[in-house]
């Protein structure tokens, strides 16, 4: 996955800190430029990378940890909303969500103080865009994920859920498959997923991996364990309504009491 980086003109390290580091995704090529153009004229903004798709935007945030995004909403394969889907709280930058359509969550946005643009994109909209942003670097951007799910609801837009999942592993951003998952883990502020022999480490709260995962595939059978419902061998009862849940590479897990309702609806049990 490559991803275009700006060029980088000459700075001092000490301007070059005080920018704001800001990353363009857009599969359009004229709105791309459009937006460019008219934040070179900012002398704040730091543009560091252009994105064409929803994926290498994943990997342009994680990797390069931009402080603003300008995300297309509308784009094919992996929209914008999608990929906020992807980017834990930790890692979110402040975004100010792009849409051709004039009409389109105008509304929903400023209700739930989402930012956005219209396509082209206008400098009196954009400064205005541009004068909240900075008055939200610096802070907190956490919310953004109960915002986004008040946004999606008000347009009843049910987020898809994603066929791979970004994650960190040896320097690098690797997207995994969610049918190599065979189980995942709770590790502290972390998610550990395991995938055959190996185990990579997502920065994600379990109840929000939770909500990602399609739910005819992953259940939770407790507190601290998910597990892919298509590597489960053998359920074995124990005392007090618990089972051993047995997966096919011979992992052996613990479905608590109060999750087992989920197994039998899946028809597990």
């Amino acid at each position: 996955m490559h991803y275009q980086k700006a060029p980088t003109p000459g700075r001092e390290l000490l301007d070059t800190r005080m920018k704001i580091r800001t990353l363009i995704v857009d599969d359009e090529a004229v709105a791309r430029d459009t937006l460019r153009n008219l934040l070179e004229n900012e002398p704040d903004i730091d543009i560091i990378s252009q994105c064409t798709s929803g994926e290498e935007a994943v990997e342009a945030i994680l990797e390069q940890k931009p402080e603003l995004v300008f995300l297309d909403v509308q784009m094919p394969g992996m929209s914008g909303f999608d990929v906020v889907s992807q980017i834990d709280s930790e890692s979110m930058p402040v975004i100010v969500f792009v849409t051709s359509n004039e009409n389109f969550a105008v509304k929903a946005f400023e209700v739930h103080a989402l930012d956005y643009v219209t396509k082209p994109a206008k400098s009196e909209r954009l400064k205005l865009a541009l004068d909240r942003v900075r008055k939200h670097i610096g802070k907190k951007t956490g919310d953004l994920h109960e915002k986004l799910s008040a946004l999606l609801k008000d347009l009843k837009i049910e987020p898809r859920h994603p066929g791979r999942l970004a994650v960190k592993s040896g320097g690098r951003i690797v997207f995994l498959a969610l049918t190599d998952i065979d189980w995942i883990e709770a590790a502290d502020n972390y998610a550990k997923l395991h995938t055959g022999n190996e185990a990579h480490l997502l920065r994600e709260t379990m109840n929000a991996l939770e909500a990602k995962l399609p739910t005819d595939r992953f259940v939770r059978i407790n507190r601290s364990t998910i597990v892919n419902v298509e590597r489960v061998k053998e359920l074995h009862p124990m005392f007090h309504g618990e089972y051993t849940v047995v997966l096919r590479n011979g992992t052996r897990l613990t479905l608590s009491r109060g999750y087992r309702d989920k197994l039998r609806q899946l028809g597990l049990s």
